[in-house]
């Protein structure tokens, strides 16, 4: 096979990923164009989705291909070697935000129907919908994942612990969860057999008969696992209004943490009970002139604010009024920004369970106040299916204090995620139910498959787990096992209708692998969750086998409590067709980032996940290639991200100090010494040993002309789009290094 057959995809996405890449692409392509590696980018941006689903509204030049699609075909072929970087699961707010901004830049975009009032505005609806939440990741991942601290980010972080607060057994913080009418009580599940394979459907059935098609062609296959359940409305309402009042007596802060993003559909309308709950008074005295300006709970507090400019300023002032009268009569809320007076219900978007709970946790398990103070808090977790994961850890805190970093052990992943497997609340099987009745779930012969009673204003979700992804997940968690010596936890809890059905498949296909002398268990996910804590006090590693959502959640709270943050995690999905994709890390602080960048010329964004991902997308390459000289820019890519790490080259959030251009700097001129050094290739030798030498002899230099352009604004011509030129203008400052890449 020559080195032309196959090729490395470099994904194009949003924020502070998306301005790194205009300065890391262009290095990457310098040294694997030495290995004759062809490098080509791919648009999944918020901004090119929403652009690629409306090619007729747009003029020619405008018009782009959707990458996406194509993406998603390319992961089921065995040559898929794509470089994932993480993108926008847009909410509504963003959905708005990046629609206007394009609509400002010429493109002819139609506004989002949030509330669509004929066909045609439920098709654009429709359209713009495949584009919100977690839009990306179920299309590309045709694969289970494999999440990890790599050992260079482990071993830096043990010797140079970042901060962890202190705990105290009397703190007030605790975790609270329905305990009835939610989707974890209410789930029911079945696997289907060949004689309920097919074309299935959902449908609603009313009090009176009537029916109505949620989903008109669902197809199921032999083997698989599907699910539904039901987050009931009265009981979630009642739940909310219990813990405000509780909040209030405790004095202490309020904060509800969702998924508001990835769980598209389900979360948002979650949020919106939180919000309409607390300011109950302004949601029932305004209720007409809400309508009228089309402000929906769902999208937060920020949305009254903005929608409410355009009312007489009386009008405006008497809502304001009512507004504060809540915060005074209620609990103080936690911030996401004491200074600007966003709180945690301002965006939906803003309350992203699997940052905010780790963060809250190394802050001695409290959260911002108005004051710009820690305070004890309440966090409300709705759906009790995994909101006892963070309560056992912040009780074992309480009792056994902080976690030490430079001491602790590690707890990796390995997550059942392909084919869209356990895809919860964030796609087209997840409806808001229009009256009282019940939903079924039919097979092709007519066949009632599942059933659920529901009220007019109820969630209803289903999902599926096909088996050959079980089937790999289980080969996958084996193959972990055997490489590291870790044990191995499957989180499965017999007494939850849908794991029920997994453990045995587990227990099944544990049978197809050798496991003579491996330790692998089964445990609920709050036994697990104490046996992890208990193992990584202990300086002791772990390996937790979970669903989907328990994948999200736990590969951003093991790694920020471990190593301060989950963007150093090595991610890598073994496509289920000989393929790979190799995603680079959590991007939740992405947004700060780029208010700092446009403020102050200075990008705190570590790269250190693209790093980490491009050596094994490069030793994937070159081992189906037969590209020994792939191996070898892999080998010591690794070796200079080491080193990255021990001269503590990251980027600092000081202005005028190295933000992510200066680390790149420092990359390349480890990754060229690597290459000078090493001795398998004596071509690569020669070529990177002048640039190692051109790089080393004026360190200096394009560190100052890294450093001048920091401390004053810059301006981008976008957020969700900015101006290519200008943006690689701002990235790419130093023209002593560009000069010296163009060279080599």
């Amino acid at each position: 096979m020559s080195n032309s057959d196959e090729k490395i995809i470099y994904t194009k996405v949003d924020e502070a990923p998306s301005l790194a890449t205009y300065s890391f692409l262009p290095i990457v392509k310098n040294f694997t164009d030495a290995a004759e590696v062809v490098v080509e980018t791919r648009n999944i941006s918020l901004a090119g989705r929403v652009t690629a689903n409306f090619p007729e509204k747009l003029t020619e030049s405008q018009r782009i291909p959707n990458d996406l699609e194509e993406l998603g075909k390319l992961v089921k072929k065995p040559e898929a070697n794509i470089i994932k970087l993480p993108c926008i699961s847009a909410s509504v707010p963003q959905l708005n935000a990046v629609i206007k901004e394009l609509q400002e830049q010429g493109y002819n975009l139609p506004s989002y129907p949030e509330e669509p009032e004929n066909e045609e505005e439920e098709k654009i609806k429709a359209r713009y919908d495949k584009v919100k939440g977690s839009a990306v990741n179920p299309v590309l991942r045709e694969g289970n994942s494999d999440r990890r601290v790599p050992g260079p980010v482990k071993n830096y972080a043990k010797k140079n612990p970042h901060p962890m607060g202190e705990w105290s057994s009397d703190s007030k913080s605790h975790v609270v969860y329905m305990d009835s009418g939610d989707l974890h009580s209410t789930e029911k599940s079945t696997m289907i057999t060949k004689e309920t394979a097919g074309n299935s459907k959902i449908v609603f059935l009313n009090e009176s008969g009537k029916e109505k098609i949620l989903k008109e062609t669902l197809q199921l296959i032999d083997k698989e696992i599907i699910d539904a359940a039901v987050m009931n409305k009265h009981a979630l309402r009642s739940f909310l209004e219990e813990q405000i009042k509780d909040a209030k007596e405790k004095d202490i802060l309020f904060s509800v943490h969702l998924k508001a993003t990835m769980m598209k559909v389900s979360d948002p309308i979650i949020f919106g009970h939180v919000v309409s709950v607390y300011f109950k008074d302004v949601f029932e005295k305004h209720a007409s002139t809400f309508k009228e300006l089309g402000i929906s709970p769902n999208n937060g507090l920020g949305d009254i604010y903005a929608k409410i400019q355009d009312l007489p300023e009386d009008k405006g002032k008497e809502i304001e009024a009512d507004i504060k009268a809540c915060y005074e009569n209620g609990p103080k809320l936690a911030m996401v920004n004491s200074d600007k007076g966003i709180t945690n219900l301002h965006v939906p978007s803003d309350t992203i369970i699997d940052a905010s709970m780790p963060a809250a946790i190394r802050n001695s398990g409290r959260m911002w106040g108005s004051d710009g103070e820690l305070h004890d808090t309440k966090f409300v977790i709705p759906d009790s299916s995994y909101a006892g994961i963070y309560e056992k850890v912040i009780d074992f805190c309480k009792e056994h204090g902080a976690f030490d970093p430079s001491t602790m052990g590690t707890v990796q992943n390995v997550g059942l995620m392909a084919q869209k497997a356990e895809e919860y609340g964030s796609h087209d099987k997840t409806f808001q139910i229009p009256g009282d009745g019940t939903v079924h779930v039919v097979s092709e012969s007519g066949q009632t498959l599942l059933e659920q009673p529901v009220e007019e204003g109820d969630i209803f979700r289903m999902c599926q787990a096909k088996d050959l992804p079980i089937q790999d997940w289980v080969k996958l968690a084996v193959n972990r096992t055997k490489t590291t010596g870790f044990p191995a936890v499957f989180w499965l809890d017999k007494d939850r209708a849908h794991d029920a059905q997994l453990i045995e498949k587990v227990q099944r296909y544990l049978k197809d692998h050798d496991t003579t002398d491996l330790d692998i268990q089964i445990m609920t996910p709050e036994k697990a969750t104490q046996y992890s804590c208990e193992r990584i006090k202990q300086g002791k590693n772990t390996i937790a086998v979970t669903g989907n959502v328990l994948r999200d959640y736990l590969t951003d709270l093991f790694p920020i409590i471990e190593v301060g943050t989950s963007a150093k995690m090595l991610s890598i999905v073994p496509l289920m067709n000989g393929g790979g994709l190799f995603e680079t890390g959590a991007g939740g602080s992405a947004p700060k980032h780029v208010q700092q960048f446009r403020a102050e010329n200075h990008l705190r964004w570590d790269s250190l996940g693209e790093f980490l991902a491009l050596a094994p997308s490069l030793e994937h390459l070159s081992k189906r290639t037969n590209n020994e000289k792939a191996h070898i820019l892999a080998e010591t890519l690794d070796q200079a991200t080491e080193k990255y790490l021990e001269n503590n080259k990251s980027p600092s959030r000081v202005v005028n100090e190295l933000d992510n251009r200066g680390s790149h700097f420092y990359l390349t001129l480890y990754w060229a010494q690597a290459l000078a050094e090493q001795t398998k290739d004596g071509e690569l030798k020669e070529r990177f040993s002048k640039l190692a030498k051109e790089l080393a002899d004026n360190e200096s230099k394009i560190i100052d002309e890294l450093l001048a352009v920091q401390g004053q604004s810059v301006d981008l011509s976008g957020y969700y789009k900015p101006d290519d030129e200008l943006a690689i203008k701002a990235m790419r400052p130093s023209e002593t290094f560009n000069n010296a890449l163009e060279v080599i």
